[in-house]
């Protein structure tokens, strides 16, 4: 039978997944089988078999892979068949800040293959409470100091950056070979714009919104909704940042993760929130 081992096709004798183990793997190697990291009992009861295509990864721990099995294992906790699209897939996040920073980040460990990031703006030391930077990017632009975090996350996946404040007049033209666009700017007015132009001039393109995630209300508030068909918004649409209400990492960040995967679920051709 054949199955995936270690991302590579491969032809293999044995039918459970401890004979595996004992001709490929050592001991102490971590296990994941079809996306599923695989518990030391069903090794010792030895009564996991083995199917035709199976994906199976065996993990040495301790030690660094060459690059091309990097790039496997870092896929290996990924529902199988996800890996191939993501890695194929197109996004812009527009705003590197609270909500952009974690999407971006989010989007880089999922493994989707091209991710353009803009903003215009440097880290600084407000930012911090909230926002995927660290002390070390004080006074970077956003642009640069992600695209550095990126390649110490995932170093296969092209980043592209743009340092410009977008704006109605030229959002189309940075954006138009994007299929999939996440909007993520602090102020209403930037929201609109951005929101506007992809339904008025990128009609192949989606953007995927995001309003309401001020404060510590309940983060059970926050959800994804579909107001058009190539518009999506995620927050609890009422608590924007205002005086006596800031902007919370917690709150911030189960918006963004929405936003990802909602990115995640349209790549794999999933339309309904």
């Amino acid at each position: 039978m054949q199955i995936k081992l270690n991302g590579k096709i491969t032809k293999i004798q044995c039918n459970t997944l401890a004979e595996l183990k004992g001709q490929y793997g050592k001991e102490e190697d971590i296990v994941i089988l079809n996306g599923f990291s695989v518990p030391i009992e069903e090794f010792i009861s030895g009564t996991r078999t083995l199917k035709e295509m199976d994906e199976v990864f065996f993990i040495h721990r301790g030690v660094l892979p060459g690059q091309e099995e990097l790039e496997a294992m870092m896929a290996s906790r990924h529902t199988p068949g996800v890996w191939e699209k993501v890695n194929n897939a197109s996004v812009a996040v527009a705003g590197l800040g609270g909500l952009g920073s974690h999407i971006a980040v989010m989007l880089a460990r999922t493994g989707v293959g091209k991710l353009l990031l803009v903003d215009f703006d440097v880290v600084e030391p407000s930012n911090l409470n909230r926002q995927n930077y660290l002390v070390s990017h004080l006074g970077k632009k956003k642009t640069e100091a992600l695209k550095e975090q990126i390649a110490q996350i995932n170093p296969f996946i092209q980043v592209e950056t743009i340092d410009r404040r977008v704006t109605s007049q030229n959002a189309a033209g940075i954006f138009e070979e994007y299929p999939i666009i996440c909007e993520a700017f602090d102020r209403p007015e930037a929201k609109a714009a951005l929101v506007n132009a992809v339904l008025m001039e990128l009609p192949e393109s989606t953007i995927v919104s995001a309003s309401g995630m001020a404060g510590y209300d309940s983060a059970n508030e926050i959800k994804t909704v579909r107001k058009m068909s190539r518009l999506y918004v995620c927050g609890d649409m009422e608590n924007e940042a205002k005086e006596g209400r800031g902007l919370m990492a917690p709150r911030v960040q189960v918006c963004a993760g929405h936003q990802a995967n909602m990115v995640l679920r349209l790549i794999l051709g999933i339309t309904d929130v």
